[in-house]
């Protein structure tokens, strides 16, 4: 086992993907010479050469149509964009030709691409910067979506999807490039967890906390501070947004009763949503008190400043886990005004 910040696990991961097979090319706006804005690529066109790691002009459609073309020829193309509010450029490209040309040649054609984008806020960077678009390719059949929290999980699951022949939206909470845990870059993985299903980050009793990406961080703070209060919290991190292991999602509900559903997107018809209408559907004789989410607020993404104020934070989950443990107990005037709006 080595000890590796989540950036620099990608970063093994991407070198292990290139070392293992000739196939794979990463594409990407600063990616060769410069490492990348957040240097997740650093040295990597020096190991392995420009014409693999390729420094891309600065068109997002571009990039991700010179993909589906090396992808088509035999290819499998790992593409960064640069920032998670840059990827609409390339919006038609993901959603009309990457995540369709599969189904559209009834198999005979496959996408095997990975699409990499440091995503979600809590960095103090602007607006195009700090955003959550998760939910657009979640709702995109043909894609598989996923975010990884931890650097063990991110440096198998990005060699998991790079060997995926499916289309995989791969968001990097970019708030957790610089902690550290424990990879192990010489595991097989055959053995490792497969990258559609859900893990158990915290085990509990009293309530389940649903979430992903740098939300799991937090909701394992929220755990630690219920503790004290004598609360039981169970965190699952879903690990992947397409598809949903619900499985996982469905077997901790049932055993706790309650459920609090959090992430940084806003609330309207984000991935919460669907969570709270699967649980509903499949565990409804099981639950004790409605579903909650807490999420970020239904506005685009504020300055700097005032982020704090948008993204979901410990006090936040921990009043909504005090109205699912008791559904019956009214809020303060003050804390509603302050939090409500993000928590339904």
């Amino acid at each position: 086992m080595t000890a590796l910040t989540l950036g620099a696990a990608i970063t093994a991961g991407l070198a292990r993907a290139l070392e293992t097979d000739d196939r794979v090319l990463l594409l990407g706006e600063d990616i060769g010479t410069l490492g990348g804005v957040f240097r997740v690529t650093d040295g990597l066109q020096k190991r392995f050469g420009a014409e693999r790691v390729i420094d891309a002009p600065l068109a997002e459609a571009g990039i991700v149509g010179t993909a589906v073309g090396l992808a088509l020829r035999g290819y499998r193309p790992v593409v960064e964009i640069q920032f998670d509010g840059f990827v609409y450029p390339a919006f038609d490209q993901i959603v009309c030709q990457v995540a369709k040309l599969h189904y559209r040649t009834n198999g005979r054609v496959r996408m095997p691409m990975v699409i990499r984008i440091p995503w979600a806020g809590g960095v103090g960077a602007a607006e195009h910067h700090s955003e959550s678009p998760e939910a657009y390719f979640v709702h995109t059949p043909g894609l598989r979506v996923v975010a990884p929290s931890t650097p063990q999980d991110a440096y198998v699951m990005l060699r998991q999807a790079v060997a995926s022949d499916d289309p995989v939206v791969f968001f990097e909470p970019k708030r957790l490039y610089h902690s550290q845990g424990e990879v192990d870059p010489d595991g097989d993985l055959a053995d490792a967890p497969p990258m559609h299903l859900a893990r158990v980050a915290r085990e509990g009793t009293d309530a389940t906390v649903v979430t992903y990406g740098a939300m799991v961080r937090t909701a394992l703070d929220a755990a630690l501070a219920a503790e004290d209060e004598g609360l039981s919290l169970e965190v699952v991190d879903l690990r992947s947004l397409s598809p949903i292991d619900m499985n996982t999602v469905a077997a901790s509900v049932r055993k706790t009763g309650r459920v609090v559903v959090a992430h940084e997107a806003a609330r309207t018809a984000g991935i919460g949503a669907e969570l709270v209408a699967s649980i509903t559907e499949q565990c409804f004789e099981y639950l004790e008190a409605p579903p909650l989410r807490v999420t970020g607020h239904d506005i685009p993404y504020p300055p700097a400043k005032l982020e704090k104020h948008h993204v979901p934070d410990l006090d936040r989950i921990l009043f909504a886990v005090d109205r699912v443990v008791e559904p019956g107990t009214a809020p303060s005037a003050a804390s509603a005004a302050a939090i409500e709006g993000g928590v339904r």
